[in-house]
């Protein structure tokens, strides 16, 4: 059981003079202590010959991590996806039609994957057990910038990154010609620059921080088990939700508007059907994850409720991800692979109005 050090300043890290006496004194390294499950024989030396297997510090942690897991595999098979229709378009002139926003879906992907990577920065147990043997130890002001980069770019870069594409490839079915690859990657970036910018100032240049209470602007604190191991736990400040929730609601907004213009035009029931599930998985997902990252800000990693609210959090972005490749990722390129070995069968005319019946309805996006 880890027990919190009590005074934290701006940083989030507790200064050595506000450290309890009866806490042991920490390495002038900065290294982790070593782990209490390594033994020795009688002569003192280790009888440990291969790394011991680590121990989650919570069952949330574990959780996490088979989310993780489970959110990686699923990029990797829709990059597999992507790239044998890229393949694939060479040899055939009707998967072409579908192949024109590989770029764009590959982008979707590759903020999915990225996000579920950088989400691992912030399980303590990584970080002590993966980062350490491999890397210079980390003292414990850099582990809490790692808290802050990993904020900034969850927050700042990858989910927006993902939920922008989300919406850019919705908008663009139901456009009668396919905008530019290099104009499809800066409509992305730009729109996610703002909210990229503003995580930034506030996490790491706010002026304004001694001025704030600490749940505006903490990202970490320091905790220490009953072995005197120190680990640096990361947290959400209150300044990083304003600029998440001001985001998560006008995307919410614009996201509803597109899907519904999508409906309208879209005659085909199956593809209706796929994006009200999308649009119904966004709406639902984005604010309950505002809403958990809000009340995140309230309490400390050693609570019993925070595990289950970080948690939750995290499977609300994670299903918008997974809903989100399978519907306009895996689903759309199935599709288009087996309309493409079935039109060697067919005659010209019946594939030449089942392109353009495709074409019509939503020019090989969804």
């Amino acid at each position: 059981m880890r027990n919190l050090v009590p005074a934290i300043d701006v940083n989030g890290i507790v200064p050595p003079s506000a450290q309890s006496p009866a806490l042991p004194p920490s390495s002038s390294s900065g290294s982790p202590s070593p782990s209490p499950f390594s033994c020795g024989g009688h002569y003192g030396r280790p009888l440990v010959f291969v790394p011991p297997i680590p121990v989650m510090d919570s069952a949330f942690d574990l959780a996490t991590l088979s989310f993780i897991s489970g959110l990686f595999l699923l990029s990797l098979l829709s990059l597999s996806f992507i790239f044998h229709l890229r393949l694939k378009s060479h040899r055939s002139h009707h998967l072409r039609n579908f192949n024109n926003l590989w770029s764009v879906r590959l982008l979707l992907v590759s903020f999915v994957a990225l996000w579920s990577i950088n989400e691992v920065l912030r399980l303590p147990f990584f970080r002590r057990r993966y980062l350490f043997p491999f890397l210079p130890a980390l003292t414990l002001i850099e582990q809490a910038s790692l808290c802050k980069v990993h904020l900034v770019l969850s927050l700042g870069l990858f989910e927006p990154g993902f939920l922008v594409t989300l919406l850019f490839l919705v908008k663009i079915s139901i456009m009668k010609q396919n905008p530019n690859q290099m104009r499809a990657f800066t409509s992305v970036l730009i729109t996610c620059f703002p909210v990229l910018l503003l995580q930034t100032v506030f996490v790491f240049l706010s002026p304004l921080q001694a001025r704030l209470p600490l749940i505006m602007h903490r990202t970490s604190v320091l905790s220490m088990d009953a072995f005197g191991n120190k680990t640096v736990m990361c947290t959400y400040p209150l300044s990083s939700w304003v600029v998440f929730a001001a985001f998560g609601l006008a995307y919410v907004l614009g996201f509803m508007l597109s899907c519904w213009r999508v409906v309208t035009f879209v005659i085909n029931k199956k593809i209706r059907d796929r994006i009200n599930m999308l649009a119904f998985t966004v709406m639902v997902a984005v604010p309950m994850q505002i809403f958990f990252l809000g009340v995140s800000s309230f309490w400390m990693p050693e609570d019993s409720p925070y595990g289950v609210i970080v948690l939750a959090m995290f499977i609300c972005a994670a299903l918008c991800g997974v809903i989100g490749e399978f519907i306009l990722v895996i689903k759309p390129i199935a599709d288009a692979l087996a309309a493409g070995g079935d039109c060697c069968h067919w005659s010209p005319r019946i594939r030449l109005r089942r392109d353009a019946e495709r074409e019509r309805l939503v020019d090989g996006s969804l």
